[in-house]
């Protein structure tokens, strides 16, 4: 019998990190380790990247079920090191008796090889049990992309690598190659495509790797800004905004003054937008 309640959506983060983990006492209150989140909701356990938090994440689940069978899917946004290092430290993994299966875009099938079932994604809407699941490209070198979860209790967005769309064409021309994986629209038009994608979602978490200074010093490396997601989440009348991906040189103290940051912004443009950094959430 499944142990998810199907009566709540369940937040948890067992990684926010970016890049590289970052353990220590600068990073004790927020994590140091990389991308994975664990939505549950309708009797499904979904699984959002596999950086190094999914290793506590399995831990996690092998003691809550015991010798039950645990059945999940993990939703892998890009094969960048930091989202799918952990997991060949997922114990879960490695019994017979759970049900895994990998979903991703371009190139997931390549980079994990493993033993449990993967499923290369060609339709960017579709279903994990009775849930649906939206996706979009996101601007980030490679493919990357977001997905946005309908659970009975509200809409998760999950955006871990993004960079904003109003400097596209710069960024495109200072990687020196054209994007393979698809024909970018313009600046403008992908913005507005991005905001629509996220309008009204409950939660949306979302790669705010760089202050707006340091911003102008890393255009072009796939990563948001702070005024970047405040504008997108105030434009898309999201609910709640979790800020996410935190740079591997930013502490505990410098996440603060982020969240800070972010919340003047929000006060600001004049809305009543929740703004976070980290929590298990309820929805």
């Amino acid at each position: 019998m499944s142990k998810v309640h199907a009566s709540k959506t369940r937040v948890i983060f067992w990684g926010v990190r970016g890049s590289i983990p970052t353990p220590g006492p600068g990073t004790v209150r927020y994590g140091g380790n990389t991308s994975c989140v664990e939505v549950r909701a309708d009797g499904e356990i979904i699984v959002l990247d596999a950086g190094s938090g999914i290793r506590l994440l399995g831990q996690s689940l092998q003691r809550e079920f015991g010798s039950d069978p645990i059945r999940l899917a993990i939703l892998i946004s890009h094969t960048h090191w930091d989202h799918i290092q952990g997991l060949p430290f997922f114990l879960p993994a490695y019994s017979g008796k759970n049900q895994l299966k990998v979903f991703g875009y371009d190139g997931t099938r390549t980079r994990l090889p493993g033993k449990i079932e993967i499923e290369e994604l060609k339709d960017m809407d579709f279903r994990i049990g009775r849930l649906q699941i939206r996706s979009k490209f996101l601007n980030h070198p490679g493919v990357c992309a977001g997905y946005r979860i309908s659970t009975p209790a509200g809409s998760v967005v999950y955006m871990p690598d993004n960079e904003p769309f109003e400097q596209l064409d710069v960024q495109l021309r200072n990687r020196g190659v054209e994007n393979t994986a698809r024909q970018f629209k313009s600046p403008a038009e992908e913005r507005a495509d991005l905001v629509e994608f996220l309008r009204g979602a409950d939660l949306l978490i979302v790669d705010a790797q760089y202050t707006d200074e340091e911003y102008q010093r890393h255009v072009g490396w796939g990563h948001g800004s702070v005024s970047s997601v405040v504008s997108l989440a105030a434009d898309a009348d999201v609910k709640r905004l979790l800020l996410f991906h935190h740079d591997p040189n930013h502490d505990d103290e410098m996440v603060d003054k982020i969240v800070d940051k972010a919340r003047m912004q929000i006060a600001q443009v004049g809305k009543s937008i929740a703004v976070e950094a980290e929590s298990a959430l309820i929805l």
